[in-house]
């Protein structure tokens, strides 16, 4: 599903123009990437939680020169499953 059939089943299911829906949908992910770059966690009871997770620096090796390197810092977003999702998704 890609983000116009997303913005359509959202428009259906709620009653909303598609224009709407898209604004809401837009909202809603402006909402949620905002909350991450603030180091905030977002948690939708029976979705699932939006966070960030910092990987530290480390060393690896260049495939091709065999040279090691050092791979910088960075943060990650990552979600987790929560246990109504989880549970649809097994059926």
């Amino acid at each position: 599903m890609n983000k116009t059939e997303l913005i359509e089943k959202i428009a259906a299911g709620a009653g909303l123009t598609k224009v709407d829906a898209k604004k809401a949908l837009d909202a809603t992910v402006a909402a949620i990437k905002d909350a991450l770059v603030a180091g905030d966690k977002v948690q939708l009871v029976g979705f699932g939680t939006f966070a960030v997770n910092e990987k530290p620096a480390r060393e690896g090796i260049n495939p091709r020169s065999k040279e090691k390197i050092t791979i910088a810092a960075k943060k990650v977003a990552k979600f987790k499953a929560g246990a109504e999702l989880a549970e649809a998704v097994n059926k």
